[in-house]
């Protein structure tokens, strides 16, 4: 019970004593809250980021995996013409065959991919229910990127030539049905998608898959010629991307947090210098050097517990409004070239841990530093502080 008494003690006189400093107080606290606030903001922004991203590459691209020809490298062009084999033939897996073309809009030559896909697939978000719809000979869907950018729309009907199982080259009028909307680059810049039965039958190669997406679990054995990649395999790379996003942005952190650290510690050492007198007057009222020590800290750690109420008051409705209504970033033509999914608007995502761990070492570095100015209480002479010495 003593010990309980002594703490609130010292509580109450810290909380007392960084209240009658006034303007410096609550300069110091308002410096440190700044910091708070930017620095969970940030952290919420890459962490709406990342789940936005994930959420969009499993809807649109991945699924809940892919079985993957093992001669197939998506980062590898000229793997395309080899890596492919005849399909798995198994109800959660979704076939897609790759083959390489060229359209002809407007007279341009454009190097593309074609990707065949069933028409009545449901495992991503690509609309293909639009090849039942059309009675052209060979509807096509495209994403919005692609059509952007190269001044594509629906109706459009553009000559594509590729190449048959022969190597024999052949060519054809396709008709654009639909143009989708997506974050996902990679399935949109530089690529078509059509019927895979058209596909197989424009050329020549049925029943040959480059993967399959895998709809829920799959846990059966594969050939050499196929291997399995789990989500967390998909995304990796994407993740490393917002893993080091977040690192470049610590630089940023870590000064607005030695700015706010470092009032803190002019308080501190403003405390142990201005305040010898009633330093001498708590040792000679019976305490210990130890606990005017702590008392002194506890009153720099106030500074870090005041401002992270005050930052958590304001951040916690404006990121929670942020993340319905969004950050817009304005036009994303870079992002998509660079194969980087983002959205038009990001949607911050304040969870808990982060706001626990933001909270935990705001406390803790400030303590830290409230320590260090004042651990010269311990070397001070009882008499000469009572005097006002130093």
């Amino acid at each position: 019970m003593e010990i309980v008494h002594n703490f609130l003690l010292n509580f109450r006189l810290a909380y007392r004593n960084i209240i009658s400093a006034g303007l410096r107080t609550w300069l110091t606290i308002t410096t440190l809250a700044f910091a708070f606030l930017l620095i969970l903001f940030f952290n919420s922004l890459y962490t709406g980021w990342e789940y936005q991203g994930i959420r969009d590459q499993i809807d649109w691209e991945y699924a809940d995996g892919q079985i993957i020809q093992t001669d197939y490298d998506k980062l590898d062009p000229f793997s395309i013409e080899s890596g492919h084999s005849q399909i798995l033939d198994q109800p959660q897996l979704t076939p897609v065959l790759i083959r390489q073309g060229n359209l002809y809009p407007q007279g341009r030559l454009l190097p593309i991919l074609i990707k065949g896909i069933p028409a009545d697939q449901q495992v991503v978000k690509l609309p293909t229910s639009s090849f039942l719809q059309s009675k052209d000979d060979i509807p096509a869907i495209i994403g919005d990127g692609m059509a952007t950018d190269n001044h594509l729309k629906i109706g459009d009907k553009i000559l594509l030539r590729w190449k048959d199982k022969n190597g024999t080259f052949d060519a054809k009028q396709i008709t654009i049905v639909d143009i989708f909307k997506t974050n996902v680059p990679t399935v949109d810049g530089g690529q078509i998608w059509v019927d895979i039965n058209t596909l197989w039958e424009m050329t020549g190669m049925q029943n040959e898959v480059t993967y399959h997406l895998v709809k829920g679990t799959f846990e059966d054995e594969l050939s050499d010629q196929w291997r399995f990649e789990i989500q967390q395999e998909l995304l990796k790379e994407f993740v490393a991307m917002v893993d080091m996003k977040k690192g470049s942005s610590a630089f940023l952190y870590i000064i607005l947090m030695f700015i706010a650290l470092i009032a803190i510690f002019d308080s501190q050492v403003f405390s142990v210098f201005k305040r010898q007198k009633e330093i001498g007057t708590y040792i000679a009222l019976g305490f210990t050097k130890k606990r005017v020590t702590f008392l002194f800290t506890l009153e720099g750690t106030m500074y870090a517990f005041i401002a992270t109420i005050i930052g958590t008051a304001i951040s916690v409705p404006l990121i929670t409004w942020l993340g319905v209504e969004g950050v817009d970033l304005g036009n994303q033509d870079q992002s998509r070239q660079m194969g980087v999914t983002v959205g038009e608007k990001l949607y911050p995502m304040l969870t808990s841990g982060l706001l626990f761990s933001s909270v935990f070492w705001v406390i803790l570095l400030s303590t830290i530093v409230s320590y260090l100015p004042v651990r010269k209480i311990a070397k001070m002479n009882t008499v000469d502080a009572l005097k006002g010495k130093k």
